[in-house]
């Protein structure tokens, strides 16, 4: 196997390769950037035409992901898969991952859109690098661009594999893109309802990618869930330019945001089971939250729980409540 093709070995070794450019028996060009960022791009003839960036490692502990990318990069390396699309590849925090843990010193993905110039750290500088990454990867005219952010949610969940789809002023997911992720064996989509700045948003926004956070299923041992090999199977068909069968797999289910619960001193309390699920229903009347006098009480029919994190920090997020999308009504 080419050396570029153990770029996780790379990474994590904080090491450059001796050589930065290499090709596959196939023809297939691997080319490597900077620090876990890889650019591929298939042999003469065979581009179709589409632009796809896949990313694992933004937060340096969710490891399921990193092993899917890793796991594609030496298939491409090996010859097993054969692109038609040029792909970017990269393990977004190499620092984070180095120590096996969610981040350094901020969380990477709220630091795109330029929020990287309020802080300081590996992070920061990091943002900075991927957004110019990103920038030199779409500036190619008329090409079909998409990203996925492979994350993991680090919980069971009652939808197995889910989708964040990032808001964006006048744009809609696409019933195409929609289709797509059922390829991915994605069952549920989570609309977001405002501007943020995640590493999705940002490929969505300045650069009109189709641009997903798509959270991966979780597994019970060391090999792989059944749900994330057809991701897997999926991605490859993809990378291929080959056409994902959906007929297993049921359409995404639509969901959006309801209200956030956040952390406002050191007096909140989660009021649900530590192992609840994410999209665990929410009785109707319960109280979700407290903190400080302030109460959240469940008053959304068919309200779901997700990312429950009581342990962050104040000002940050601790949960979501989020419904399906024909029982929406925003909250204030």
């Amino acid at each position: 196997m080419l050396a570029l093709g153990k770029l996780l070995e790379l990474t994590l070794a904080g090491r450059e390769p001796c050589e930065k450019v290499q090709l596959t028996p196939r023809g297939v060009k691997l080319h490597w950037l900077a620090d876990g960022a890889l650019l591929v791009s298939p042999p003469s003839g065979q581009d179709q035409g589409v632009d796809l960036l896949l990313s694992a490692g933004i937060h340096g502990n969710e490891l399921i992901p990193i092993h899917v990318l890793d796991r594609l990069i030496r298939a491409l390396a090996r010859g097993e898969v054969q692109p038609r699309a040029r792909l970017l590849l990269l393990f977004a925090n190499p620092a984070a991952m180095r120590r096996m843990v969610r981040q350094v010193e901020h969380d990477l993905n709220r630091l795109f859109l330029g929020k990287h110039a309020d802080v300081w750290g590996s992070e920061a500088i990091r943002a900075a690098e991927l957004e110019a990454l990103v920038s030199g990867f779409f500036s190619l005219p008329g090409r079909q661009r998409l990203h996925y952010d492979l994350h993991s949610a680090m919980r069971p969940s009652r939808l197995a594999q889910f989708a964040i789809c990032p808001w964006s002023e006048g744009t809609q997911v696409a019933p195409l893109a929609l289709t797509r992720l059922q390829g991915l064996a994605v069952e549920g989509v989570l609309l977001q309802r405002q501007a943020s700045s995640t590493f999705s948003a940002m490929t969505a926004t300045l650069h009109g990618a189709e641009a997903f956070t798509v959270e991966l299923a979780e597994g019970k041992d060391e090999s792989l869930p059944a749900a994330v090999l057809q991701f897997e199977h999926g991605l490859i068909s993809m990378v291929e330019g080959r056409e994902s069968s959906t007929a297993s797999n049921a359409p995404p289910q639509l969901l959006q945001i309801s209200r956030e619960v956040i952390k406002r001193s050191p007096r909140f309390r989660l009021c649900v089971p530590a192992d609840i699920e994410n999209f665990a229903l929410l009785p109707l009347g319960s109280l979700l939250a407290e903190d400080d006098g302030m109460r959240w009480v469940v008053d959304e029919p068919g309200a779901r729980i997700l990312f429950p994190m009581p342990e962050v920090a104040e000002g940050q997020r601790a949960a979501l409540i989020v419904v399906p999308l024909d029982e929406f009504e925003p909250k204030q």
